[in-house]
């Protein structure tokens, strides 16, 4: 099962996400996309197998990936501060992975019904989620 993780900004929360699934599944391939190298480089200190950094790594995975989880704004274009180009919203919202994507209220949108959880409490719930699936 390929997994995808893919993040922006510092990475900060696709390199949680990865650290609770190494934990759990240790022997289970990550790959991380990250939209900078900053981000990249924390999801692979995080114990990712595989990164690569930018639009077309983004595309490019999205396409034989199982499942891919990130903060919702990887479908959103314009997101992340800009760094979710429409190519790449486009290819996250269309490919056939199931998509776990962790609500983040920030740059101009609100997800309605989002409780106001911690962080980690989303990813827990994802790691779960990931586990159910394996």
């Amino acid at each position: 099962m390929k997994i995808t993780v893919i993040d922006g900004q510092g990475g900060r929360i696709g390199k949680s996400v990865i650290e609770q699934l190494k934990k759990s599944h240790p022997e289970q391939e990550i790959y991380a996309i990250g939209t900078n190298g900053i981000a990249t480089a924390a999801m692979l200190k995080a114990g990712a197998d595989y990164g690569a950094t930018g639009e077309n790594p983004c595309i490019v995975n999205s396409r034989d990936s199982d499942i891919i989880i990130g903060p919702i704004g990887i479908v959103l274009a314009d997101s992340l501060l800009g760094e979710i180009t429409p190519a790449i919203a486009v290819a996250v919202s269309s490919s056939p992975a199931f998509k776990i994507l962790i609500p983040v209220n920030r740059c101009n949108h609100y997800i309605a019904g989002s409780r106001e959880a911690g962080l980690g409490e989303y990813i827990r719930e994802v790691c779960e989620k990931v586990s159910s699936m394996l």
